[in-house]
């Protein structure tokens, strides 16, 4: 295999799965029932997984242009069209290079979930499969790997009127009323849930409101995994800190530069919930504050780099517990930890 050259890159902005194991899902702990990986007719699965700013993306560009493979997008964040500068998605010139997908393609106002993800993902899967191109997934999005190589709970879609009636509660009143009507409608899950946490009380009531039915039993309907985490290519790539600190800081000046504070600013104008994910994004509530008048741009600034910080060490600690099976590399060993894995995978019977 010749060599895949990872040359530095600029940066972008300015030019087995367990069977019948306890597992934890939304913070509560359940027992899954046996589930099989679906088949899946795709010639080389390849994951690059690791925090931001690690240099996924250059990896992964890499190992396209090399392999003729497809990359997909495992970022959360990336999926939304509006926030193209301050998610550092790939340049136009980068999607002109390799086939890109599952980038840019959601409104900002759509609350976008792991589970249509993961439902958009076996349509490109099935593309690479029939164009023979190995399928690159690369993200920091843990719960997108997760929900690839282990499966995902079958919850129904909940109904915007719910959502938004829990919501506007929540707002309101604050979580500790949910937490009581969560508790009067589903026991097991109010008692194995904080009382003070936010998301996971509001999801879980959201889900017996809709459904009637406890999102422990849901989560024990879950579906199967898509791609054999035993036959795929798994990076988890990690600088040392201080040079993770030092990229997230020049990555975050290189997108003010580009133009983030403007793309903000269009989508502040929108007016849209604070809630919806993509107003959630990693500095944009920093920005919005600045644009609000409250905070200086300067302070907005530190605030972000400090968050990405402190996201970038969650985003470690839950690879490192939740997808062992990644083998973390730094990126002056990717290349390497690349091919070999590709060997490896290559070289196991079907």
């Amino acid at each position: 295999m010749r060599p895949i050259r990872l040359a530095r890159r600029p940066s972008r902005l300015a030019a087995l799965a367990p069977q019948g194991d306890g597992v934890e899902a939304f913070g509560i702990s359940f027992r899954v029932k046996t589930h099989y990986v679906n088949p899946v007719n795709t010639p080389q699965i390849i994951l690059i997984a690791g925090p931001t700013a690690s240099g996924k993306s250059a990896l992964a560009l890499a190992v396209a242009e090399k392999s003729g493979g497809t990359i997909i997008n495992a970022d959360s964040m990336q999926v939304y069209r509006d926030l193209r500068i301050i998610t550092a998605r790939p340049t136009p010139d980068e999607e002109r290079r390799v086939p890109h997908r599952l980038y840019g393609h959601v409104d900002s106002a759509e609350n976008y979930s792991v589970g249509r993800w993961r439902d958009e993902v076996a349509a490109v899967l099935a593309e690479c499969g029939r164009d023979r191109r190995p399928a690159i997934f690369v993200g920091g999005t843990g719960l997108y790997f997760k929900t690839l190589t282990r499966g995902l709970a079958a919850v129904p879609p909940i109904p915007p009127e719910i959502r938004r009636h829990v919501r506007a509660r929540l707002a309101a009143d604050g979580v500790a009323p949910l937490h009581a009507e969560l508790a009067a409608r589903d026991p097991a899950a109010a008692a194995r849930l904080k009382p003070g946490d936010r998301a996971r009380v509001t999801r879980a009531l959201e889900v017996v409101l809709a459904t009637g039915r406890s999102i422990i039993d849901w989560h024990e309907d879950n579906k199967p995994a898509t791609v054999d985490l035993a036959r795929a290519a798994k990076i988890f790539l990690m600088p040392n800190r201080a040079e993770l600190s030092r990229r997230i800081d020049t990555r975050f000046d290189a997108m003010m530069a580009a133009g983030a504070l403007d793309e903000v600013r269009a989508l502040a104008a929108r007016k849209l919930d604070p809630n919806l994910p993509a107003m959630k994004a990693h500095g944009v509530p920093w920005l919005i504050r600045h644009l609000s008048g409250e905070i200086s741009l300067a302070a907005a600034v530190e605030h972000a780099k400090l968050e990405t910080r402190q996201y970038t060490k969650r985003q470690a600690t839950w690879f490192r517990n939740q997808l062992p099976e990644f083998a973390w590399v730094a990126p002056a060993d990717a290349q390497a930890a690349t091919e070999a894995q590709l060997r490896a995978v290559s070289s196991c019977p079907a």
